[in-house]
């Protein structure tokens, strides 16, 4: 007889209390349920289960094996999910959050791409520089910059960026060029207000001591975007992504300070609530995000 068949026999039965009801759930007969379980206490040459005209209930040795039989079918069923779920056509509605400069420049441009290459798959993309909770919200995957510190939720690493300090050259030619760390105490400094760290830069010194900078200024803003701006108008020094940075530096609209300090890098990551076998739909999305930013790297963001 089949083990694994024989190993259901004997959980059903443990779990409906009786041949019966394990019968019925299984779609076989009462004698087949049970020739099951007898072939399998044959084979084990042990007693699993306790008869009376009343009730059937496990013996010590099989409420112990009940709990492996019953992993045992659990790795079964998830192995047959997978197979089947990557088989399958990935179809559907996929709901993503960005945050709202990377989604505009980056992800935008990669959906477009995948929908043209996956037709019976539908996005709805949220942009929002906050960040959402994917369960409690209902979606399947957000894309996420810097830090992970969330531990409940899956992630996979899709490139990296790095954090640049600069400043408009009209700024740079009224209040001067901050020559070390500690300088930049004395300079107007442009608040993103969404940084995990608050109203602080963390900065490392050329030495690796890792330096904390009070940020108040003029503007306080929850958007990169406008951050960028705001420093390209000469308002102040600001600390922009490498993946916003375009030709900027290039064609000197900006000018990068401390250079000479650690890169800081930050990585992106796609992250999804836990789940051993993701839904085709969404396992084809992050395969398509990962080999389109292959070979990206913290310097060679497309503008």
């Amino acid at each position: 007889m089949d083990r694994l068949t024989e190993m259901e026999a004997f959980v059903s039965v443990v779990d409906h209390g009786g041949f019966t009801d394990a019968a019925r759930k299984m779609g076989l007969s009462k004698s087949a349920v049970s020739k099951h379980v007898s072939a399998l206490e044959a084979r084990l040459a042990v007693r699993l289960l306790n008869r009376t005209t009343r009730r059937v209930s496990p013996t010590e040795v099989g409420l112990a094996y009940y709990d492996r039989a019953r992993l045992v079918l659990t790795e079964a069923a998830e192995a047959d999910s997978m197979v089947t779920a990557m088989q399958a056509t990935p179809k559907g509605s996929l709901r993503i959050s960005a945050p709202v400069t990377f989604g505009v420049r980056q992800v935008a441009p990669a959906v477009a791409a995948f929908l043209g290459a996956y037709s019976e798959v539908d996005v709805n993309m949220v942009l929002d520089d906050r960040f959402v909770e994917l369960v409690a919200e209902g979606f399947d995957l957000a894309i996420r910059i810097g830090t992970l510190a969330d531990s409940s939720l899956k992630a996979k690493k899709l490139a990296e960026t790095r954090t640049a300090i600069v400043a408009a050259p009209a700024y740079l030619a009224d209040a001067g060029a901050p020559r070390t760390i500690d300088d930049l105490n004395d300079h107007r400094l442009l608040h993103y207000s969404n940084l995990s760290t608050g109203n602080f830069w963390r900065l490392r010194a050329p030495s690796g001591e890792e330096r904390q900078i009070r940020v108040g200024g003029r503007l306080t803003v929850n958007n990169g975007e406008a951050l960028m701006k705001a420093a390209e108008a000469g308002l102040g020094i600001a600390q922009i992504p490498s993946f916003m940075l375009g030709d900027t530096l290039v064609t000197g609209r900006l000018v990068e300070l401390l250079a000479d300090r650690p890169r800081e890098l930050l990585g992106v990551y796609a992250v999804q609530p836990q789940g051993r076998f993701p839904q085709p739909k969404l396992r084809a999305f992050i395969d398509f995000l990962s080999e389109r930013f292959k070979g990206i790297g913290p310097e060679t963001w497309p503008a």
